[in-house]
């Protein structure tokens, strides 16, 4: 179903390491708002849309997602690859590497490991596009706060560019909802549903 391009969808070239850097980025690969679980999220909740456009924007966004985790990955490495133990110790990165060397594991900046918890997928148009619109909404407020954090112009454009996609990401799940909303007639949509009535 997918064809995959050898290529990042926006370049990383990180200059320099910096673990200290990647303990709180990673939580953008495997945390409760990164990008392992939006892709999953909309690949997941595409199956039970009724409608073949959102079925299709699903899928679009769901995939794009599997990019930037790629990108978040290729960040994690690029500020921890080739660390001294004495670079280790001194970040403060030493917990992580003992588990994981310097592996791109999916986890968040706190230290919990990714869990299929931290995704909701209803099954219900108007839950998992709300669901969606929130998740957007919460990986852009990580992208902001790792912005607040990071003083390395290498890290900041790739980090610049996942947050924009965020906001674009936000703006069509809104769409999405609003066409929803259209194409639901009374007797299904969620406010008012007659079977329910006794």
């Amino acid at each position: 179903m997918f064809v995959y391009e050898k290529k990042l969808q926006y370049p990383v070239r990180i200059r320099s390491t910096n673990p200290a850097l990647a303990k709180f980025i990673i939580s953008q690969y495997g945390g409760p708002d990164g990008e392992l679980g939006a892709s999953l999220r909309y690949l997941s909740q595409r199956y039970a849309m009724p409608y073949p456009e959102l079925k299709g924007l699903l899928t679009d966004i769901g995939t794009e997602e599997l990019g930037h985790l790629e990108m978040i990955g290729a960040v994690v490495h690029q500020l921890t690859r080739d660390l001294s133990v004495d670079e280790i110790k001194k970040a403060g990165f030493d917990a992580y590497f003992v588990d994981h060397t310097a592996g791109v594991y999916p986890t968040a900046a706190s230290g919990f490991p990714w869990s299929a918890a931290s995704m909701a997928v209803k099954g219900d148009v108007i839950a998992d596009l709300s669901e969606d619109l929130a998740a957007e909404q919460k990986a852009r407020v990580t992208y902001d706060n790792i912005l607040r954090l990071s003083d390395d112009p290498d890290v900041n454009n790739v980090m610049r560019y996942l947050r924009e996609r965020e906001v674009v990401h936000y703006q069509r799940f809104g769409e999405g909802l609003r066409l929803a909303s259209e194409k639901l007639n009374e007797k299904n949509f969620y406010a008012v549903n007659p079977s329910f009535d006794r």
